[in-house]
């Protein structure tokens, strides 16, 4: 008899849910001061996504044994570099896009400057977030798990990660790029921050170092599935599903695999990357179903 397969668009609601509150204890609606500039961030960071990078660290962290909410933090964190990472994205130095998850971008609402800032201010607390000492009564990881752990996310979204992959990025538009240099761009500007998310959950959930070489093998295959499915997307997507525009890698002359070899093989290529990650986690039991659903389900965003 078939096994069933979890219900992962439940998970993701259920897990969504748990990080949204998190996310409002962090940045509550009401403050005392009401700025222009945390209004940008809060309307950039609760705009929706599917908070996959989290969710990650979550499924991560509980696979490899942890329990509590130790990783909300963590996560949260995520979240907020990614949303910045978004923002400036979006600038007109940038993509100069005016539509992000079927809204106006923080820039066309609030100005460029405030755009800049609300990106620069959500990175900066993200960093005081995974180091902010919780009450005494609640458990914290040793200061060296969180010295690591702070050390993975800069370099994730740093020069040598994510920040390194977008100027790459645009340094390599109206260009011909070879393989490498794609694969290079797309693991860097995309796929450092999954992999880190995945790696920070089952550090703090306390796997061991077996467990971290099957799960980061399964980040890195997901991470690059990712960003090619975004490839894929920005040409065949529909806008009306995916909350932006359409059609912006061609128009800017974008590094983007199906540029470089052709939709049926870009597909085929997510495909099989799907199916590597999966294949990386073979070593880890049930616990760690979610993720595999969670790498099955990047075939079918925007759908």
């Amino acid at each position: 008899m078939r096994k069933n397969r979890l219900d992962i668009r439940g998970y993701l609601g259920e897990k969504k849910a748990i990080l949204e509150e998190a996310l409002q204890r962090y940045f509550p609606q009401e403050m005392e001061y009401p700025t222009p500039l945390y209004r940008a961030i809060r309307y950039s960071l609760f705009a929706g996504g599917k908070r996959i990078r989290p969710i990650l660290a979550m499924a991560s962290f509980q696979a490899a044994g942890g329990t509590g909410d130790g990783i909300l933090p963590f996560a949260c964190a995520l979240e907020m570099i990614h949303t910045y990472s978004l923002i400036h994205d979006d600038l007109p130095a940038m993509d100069n896009d005016d539509y992000r998850r079927g809204q106006l971008t923080c820039h066309k609402v609030f100005g460029e400057a405030m755009g800049v800032l609300a990106g620069d201010a959500l990175l900066t607390e993200a960093f005081k977030l995974m180091t902010n000492r919780p009450e005494p009564a609640r458990p914290w990881p040793e200061e060296g798990v969180i010295l690591d752990l702070v050390n993975e996310v800069a370099q994730a979204a740093g020069l040598f990660g994510m920040v390194g992959g977008q100027a790459l990025d645009i340094e390599s538009e109206g260009k011909e790029v070879d393989l490498p240099t794609l694969q290079y761009i797309h693991t860097h500007k995309t796929g450092a921050l999954i992999l880190v998310s995945v790696r920070v959950g089952v550090k703090l959930g306390g796997g061991n170092g077996e467990m971290l070489r099957s799960f980061s093998r399964f980040g890195e295959r997901a991470g690059l599935a990712f960003q090619i499915v975004d490839d894929i997307l920005n040409v065949e997507g529909k806008p009306e599903h995916l909350g932006k525009r359409t059609g912006s890698d061609l128009s800017r002359k974008k590094a983007t695999y199906p540029a470089l070899l052709g939709m049926e093989e870009t597909k085929r290529r997510a495909e099989e990357l799907v199916e590597l990650a999966v294949e990386a986690l073979s070593p880890i039991g049930s616990g760690a179903d979610p993720l595999r659903e969670i790498a099955r389900f990047i075939l079918s965003r925007g759908h």
